[in-house]
This record gives structure tokens, C-alpha cells and sequence, in this order.
């Protein structure tokens, strides 16, 4: 008796049916020989797809690009976007494809895509192909960052091709199958505001507010809410990152989701030893997206969105941009709400009081002179005693000199006493917002060489299993958890196209 068949995925099109303009349909180009490098079966059945069906032959075609269900309309997005701060009109989809959108079982709509299927009419002459590398590292960096409870695109699959791609040197190519609530970016609306298509804006602006903003369809003014809604949305998107010690590396407007998700994983990195202008991207020589700056960029680029629907927000333009920086202006207070409190959460505090953020600002200045690890100086922190400093080793043998910590410990301490909250409750809530493993860059490049060199996934399989649970100790891993020695530092990353 055969086998009973497994349904294909039912993919739906609204981003399809805002027509001519938005995008240009094309297939992808069909790969010699694929295998499933990874699968993630839960996220599948999270979002409507036969977990079965992924995993069988047919599953593999789809997320090779080899052959697509009926059902899929493969299509690039067009957007532009201000990339290191300079316009550029028209980029979009140079290398990935939507197939379509599917509704999870939670009701919520989600964008199939492929990541390195091939040119496309935005490939600006390049081969619309990936490295196994990249693919390895945005793997890797979206699904560790959806385990710390970070708004995120996610990765389905990811797969090798079969065939080279030749970038400094010919490299093993793949393909990455993600999924994100949205594709579409701050330089999606740019693109059609720059050209004066204002038709174009504000069916877009209808479009992303009736499929992610709907409690605003009604609202008189929706336009302004949804800017405001965006604003708030990255403030926190933005504070989240900063509390675990990310760099997203190539802050664009065209790599900024318009629903506050991380998007587009090229060369972002992690704090090691703690410093605030840390910029890892090989190509930002200047440090505009470093750790401290991410903030002012999340607003600047808020900026460009603001300007983009203006003529949406009010006729009379100076009305229009009054009531915009109005809008604007809910960033620096959402964001320093967000963040100060995530501070407070991580030093063990239950309430926020006066002096808080001296103290944790203290504390990060301290870190950074005496060269502490991020990381580990708050998970460690966890562990100690709030009466007792004889405890206090594992935190201070992170300072270069440990006295430092010594002086801010007794003033920590003496804060700990105003709550006197048990120290087990305060350990226990202090574990679960500091994590004991981050995707560290030495990490995820010893995961990237063995992909390349020698097709060895088991560094990065094995880092995906316990950057699953970054809150729990894992001590069989505790390898996965120390700094890099200084041989294996990463001081540059690479954005992968």
C-alpha cells in the first residue's frame, strides 16, 4: 500500500495582489544537487506546513528552488534604502525570493522566502547566489535570537546546493529558507515616496496596516498611529538587542522591518569584553552602526519612514511634519524606558528607583576599562550572594583589576537591601533574562570554516541545540560559554552577499 501523501503548503498571496510596481514575479534557478543541511520542524508546524511534507523530497525541491508547490507565486520585492547613511534608489530582492505567505496555526500570517536562489531582476550583476556561509550564520543568528525572546525572522531550512559559488574563492553555495511576519522595510516605502509615486505609498501604508496594525484600519488618523507604532516597536526591538550585547552591523533603512523584527543577519556580531563603541562589519570603518549608536540610527532611519508619509499624515505639510517629530519623539523616551529597565531586570532589581541607572551605568563603565566580559559579568552576577562578597570571585576574575568590581558590588548590594528579596527568587529572575550562551563570533565562525572547508555541519548543528536554551547552563557545554582566547577573536564580520 502507498504511503498516504502529505499535503503541500497552502501559500497565500496579499503582498502579490498589490500588483504592477511592488515587485517583479520571477523563478528561481534550479541547483544541481541539494541536501537539507538543517530543518526546523517545530517552526514548521508553528506556521501552517506539513513538518512531514518539509522534510520529504517535495520539502526539499521547495527550499531548493528546484520545483515549487502550485500554489507559490516566487516574486522579488523592490525597495531602496539609505545604506551608511547615502540614498540609493533602487535595490530589492537581489537574491531571495518570496513564495507566498502561510497562516500558522496562531492565526498569524508569516512570508516564505528563499535566501540565495539566484539572480533576480535586483541583482544588480551579481549571481543572486550564496556562500554556505552565510547561510550557516543567519541560521544560526536568527534562531538564537528567537530563543532569547527577541522579535526575529526565522530560519525553515537550510540546504547546500551541490554547486560552487566564487566569491574571493570558490565556496560550497546554499540556500536559506527563512520566514518573517514581513519582508517589507523603511526603504520600501522610500522607494515609491522618492518617486514621487504617492499612490503607491499610500497603498502600501493601507496594506501593512490592515495585515499588521488592524486594531488602527478605523482610527481617523492611522497613518500617524502606525508611525508611532512603528517607533515604539523598534525602540524596544532596539533595547532588546542592546541588553544582550548585539551589533546588528548594517543598520539600512532597507535592513529595518517595518514590525520591529530583526531582519537580514549579514555582519552582526555579539559583545565580548564589553565596549560601547564596538563595531564589527568590515565595511563600517567609522562606527556608525556600533552597539552605542544603534539608537540614534534607529531614529534616523524612523526619520526617513516619517518623511515617507507625510503626505499621508496631513495635507498641509507643515501640519504633516509638526505632527511627525511628535510621533518621533516617543523613541528616546520608549527606548531609555526599555532599556533602563532591562538594566534593572539583569542586576537583580524588581522595581526601578532613583539612582538605578547611575548604578548600571557604573557598572557597564567599569566593564568596559577593566575589559569584562558582557556576558558572563550579568550571568555570573546571578550567583552571588547579597550579603556576602567572599562569594564574589567568579564575577570579579573577570576584571582586569578586580577592586574595580569590589567598590560598585558594595553599592550594589546595599541597593539589593531596599528590596530584600530572597536571593534564590532574585537568582532565579536574573537567569531568566541573562543568557548563559550568546552566539559568540568565534563561535559561529568555527561553525562557518567547517561548513566551508570540509561540508562539517556538526559544529553548527550542536550550537543550535544549545543556543535553543540560552538560559539554562548546559555545564556539558560549558565550552560554548567562555570568551574567545585571544587567537580566536573576530574583529571584522562580513555582511555574505
Amino acid at each position: 500500500m502507498d504511503a498516504p501523501s502529505r499535503p503541500s503548503p497552502d501559500f497565500k498571496h496579499s503582498f502579490h495582489a498589490l500588483g504592477e510596481g511592488f515587485f517583479a514575479p520571477h523563478k528561481p534557478m534550479p541547483v544541481k544537487a541539494p541536501e537539507f543541511i538543517m530543518l526546523n520542524r517545530d517552526l514548521a508546524d508553528q506556521i501552517g506546513m506539513e513538518s512531514d511534507w518539509l522534510a520529504s523530497p517535495e520539502g526539499l525541491a521547495m527550499v531548493s528552488g528546484n520545483r515549487l508547490p502550485a500554489s507559490a507565486r516566487s516574486l522579488a520585492m523592490v525597495y531602496g534604502g539609505h545604506q551608511f547613511g547615502h540614498w540609493v534608489p533602487r535595490l530589492g530582492d537581489g537574491r531571495a525570493l518570496l513564495l507566498g505567505e502561510l497562516i500558522g496555526h496562531d492565526g498569524i500570517r508569516r512570508d516564505v522566502q528563499l535566501k540565495g536562489s539566484g539572480p533576480t531582476p535586483y541583482s544588480r550583476g551579481g549571481d543572486g547566489r550564496s556562500s554556505i556561509g552565510p547561510v550557516v550564520r543567519e541560521y544560526l543568528g536568527s534562531e538564537a535570537m528567537a530563543a532569547l525572546g527577541i522579535p526575529t525572522t526565522r530560519s525553515l531550512a537550510a540546504v547546500s546546493t551541490g554547486e560552487e559559488v566564487f566569491r574571493d574563492r570558490p565556496e560550497p553555495g546554499g540556500i536559506l529558507c527563512r520566514v518573517a511576519t514581513s519582508h517589507v522595510r523603511i526603504g520600501t516605502f522610500e522607494y515609491f515616496a522618492r518617486r514621487g509615486d504617492d499612490r503607491r505609498v499610500a497603498v502600501l501604508a493601507d496594506y501593512v496596516i490592515d495585515r499588521h496594525f488592524q486594531e488602527l484600519i478605523a482610527c481617523e488618523g492611522r497613518y500617524l498611529d502606525f508611525l508611532k507604532q512603528v517607533t515604539e516597536r523598534t525602540a524596544d526591538l532596539v533595547a532588546q538587542w542592546m541588553l544582550v550585547g548585539f551589533i546588528h552591523g548594517v543598520m539600512n533603512t532597507d535592513n529595518l522591518s517595518i514590525v520591529g523584527e530583526t531582519i537580514d543577519y549579514g555582519p552582526f556580531g555579539y559583545l565580548d569584553a564589553f565596549d560601547p563603541t564596538t563595531a564589527y562589519s568590515y565595511i563600517d570603518r567609522r562606527g556608525r552602526y556600533a552597539w552605542n549608536r544603534q539608537p540614534m540610527i534607529a531614529q534616523w532611519n524612523l526619520s526617513r519612514l516619517a518623511e515617507s508619509l507625510l503626505g499621508l499624515i496631513d495635507e498641509n505639510e507643515s501640519a504633516a511634519v509638526s505632527r511627525a517629530n511628535q510621533a518621533l519623539d516617543h523613541f528616546k523616551p520608549r527606548f531609555e524606558s526599555r532599556f533602563h529597565a532591562g538594566l534593572n531586570a539583569k542586576m537583580g532589581l524588581a522595581d526601578v528607583r532613583p539612582g538605578d541607572a547611575e548604578l548600571a551605568m557604573d557598572l557597564l563603565e567599569r566593564m568596559h576599562a577593566q575589559q569584562a566580559d558582557m556576558t558572563l559579568t550579568f550571568r555570573r552576577l546571578g550567583c552571588l550572594d547579597s550579603c556576602d562578597a567572599g562569594r564574589d570571585q567568579s564575577v570579579r576574575e573577570l576584571f582586569n583589576e578586580p577592586e574595580s568590581f569590589d567598590a560598585w558590588a558594595i553599592d550594589w548590594r546595599q541597593r539589593l537591601a531596599v528590596e530584600n528579596r530572597p536571593d534564590a527568587d532574585r537568582c532565579k529572575a536574573m537567569n531568566a533574562v541573562n543568557p548563559a550562551f550568546i552566539l559568540r563570533n568565534h563561535l559561529a565562525q568555527q561553525a562557518v570554516d567547517a561548513a566551508i572547508e570540509k561540508l562539517d555541519f556538526e559544529p553548527m548543528r550542536r550550537l543550535n541545540r544549545v543556543l535553543g536554551r540560552p538560559y539554562e547552563d548546559q555545564p556539558e557545554h560549558a565550552d560554548l560559554a567562555r570568551p574567545p582566547r585571544p587567537e580566536e577573536r573576530v574583529l571584522h564580520t562580513f555582511c555574505g552577499t
